[in-house]
C-alpha cells in the first residue's frame, strides 16, 4: 500500500476531501521524522511506537579486498507494534 493508497482509503471511509487527507498524512509524518531527529519517541496507543536505535561500532570484512573496515556507530529509526497490532497481523 502506498501513501496514495492511504489517502484515498482515509478520504473513502471519512468522507473528507483527498487534499485535506494527503496534508493532514503529510503533517504527521513531519511530526514524527521531527520527534525522532529530536530523540524524542512517538507513542499511538493502539497502534505502536516509533523510536531511535542505537547501532554500535562494528568490524566487517571486505572479502574481496581481503580488508577490515570499521562500520561506525548510528541511530536508526525503528518501529515496534502494539500487542493488538501484532494479533492482527498474525490471524
Amino acid at each position: 500500500m502506498t501513501k496514495a493508497d492511504i489517502v484515498k482509503a482515509v478520504a473513502a471511509s471519512t468522507g473528507i476531501e483527498k487534499t485535506a487527507v494527503a496534508s493532514a498524512i503529510e503533517g504527521f509524518m513531519d511530526a514524527v521524522k521531527n520527534s525522532l531527529a529530536q530523540g524524542e519517541p512517538v507513542y499511538l496507543r493502539g497502534f505502536g511506537t516509533f523510536g531511535i536505535k542505537h547501532r554500535a561500532t562494528k568490524t566487517a570484512q571486505n572479502i574481496t579486498a581481503k580488508k577490515t573496515i570499521i562500520i561506525p556507530e548510528k541511530d536508526i529509526p525503528s518501529f515496534k507494534p502494539c500487542q493488538e497490532f501484532k494479533k492482527l497481523v498474525n490471524k
